[in-house]
């Protein structure tokens, strides 16, 4: 349990809130000690080279160091539904994720939760896991904490929100952003390296993902001038078009609706214009609430 210990005082992500979650105490993301999950299943509906022809075996983690007021899965991230489980649990849940046929195992916000991570991985991978790990992450992280997790994930999972600190702190609450996700998406592509794909599954590499807001098409042209100057071609980004206003996103009138064509077509245009299609672009048509799960603790 050596890495327990970093909870003492808490500073795996950048907030830094410094509480002893071990003690019970909660800092922004309001989860003292011990793992809380929502749900654990075979997801379909992620990239095709996660998910594949038998599913992603993926579990979503509660509570969230981020505060995106649109954010589509706000009952965990925002209203932490879930239970609480220990190690040697999640440590089984991997293992009858593996045992269903998952391509991998996708943690699904699971920043907070880095200690508790590796400990039950390396529980599980004593006791036979050996598909791929997938980090799914917001990216506002630290790269010290990405760091730990090397040798134990193969694909990392990050969005590249936004450029403008501004934006990041209106609709995220997430000082610095920009900051911290590209200095981490860098040490992310150090640990794992290029992009690994056998009959059409992601082995390792990192997958960008971008979603692209109302009114904010020029955040992300830089969002994605900065991948096409640091990691294009070394990585698979993914732009997002699915942007469906939800949770508070009502009381932010630029962001209250969905993508037009025009504002879609524009990200889109720069994309290929700049060679960055190595990966995958969704369709307009992608914005609808389907893709939120019942989070109903399948699997727990």
């Amino acid at each position: 349990m050596r890495y327990l210990q970093l909870l003492e005082s808490c500073a795996i992500c950048p907030r830094e809130c410094r509480v002893n979650r071990l003690k019970g105490e909660m800092g922004f993301c309001k989860i003292a000690g011990g793992i809380k999950v929502s749900k654990a299943f075979l997801h379909f509906w992620e990239e095709p080279c996660i998910s594949g022809k038998n599913g992603s075996g993926t579990v979503f983690f509660s509570g969230c160091n981020m505060g995106c007021v649109f954010c589509q899965n706000y009952e965990i991230s925002q209203k932490r539904f879930g239970v609480y489980i220990d190690i040697e649990k999640l440590a089984k849940i991997f293992l009858n994720l593996q045992a269903k046929g998952a391509h991998n195992i996708n943690l699904v916000t699971p920043t907070i939760y880095v200690p508790y991570i590796i400990e039950a991985l390396e529980i599980a991978k004593r006791k036979g896991l050996s598909i791929p790990i997938v980090y799914n992450t917001s990216a506002y992280e630290k790269p010290e904490t990405i760091e730990l997790l090397r040798g134990y994930v193969d694909i990392f999972l990050p969005d590249l929100k936004y450029f403008d600190d501004e934006i990041a702190k209106k609709y995220s609450n997430a000082p610095f952003y920009f900051e911290y996700a590209t200095k981490s998406i860098l040490k992310m592509y150090e640990i794992v390296g290029d992009v690994k794909i056998e009959n059409g599954i992601m082995k390792k590499g990192v997958i960008i993902r971008h979603l692209v807001l109302p009114m904010h098409t020029n955040d992300s042209i830089k969002v994605l001038s900065w991948i096409k100057d640091n990691l294009k071609g070394k990585v698979l980004l993914s732009l997002m078009s699915q942007y469906y206003p939800m949770y508070r996103a009502s009381e932010y009138k630029e962001i209250s609706r969905r993508l037009t064509k025009r504002e879609y077509q524009k990200v889109v245009n720069f994309v290929l214009e700049n060679d960055l299609d190595y990966g995958y672009i969704q369709d307009l048509d992608s914005a609808t609430d389907e893709y939120t799960p019942d989070f109903d603790l399948e699997g727990i």
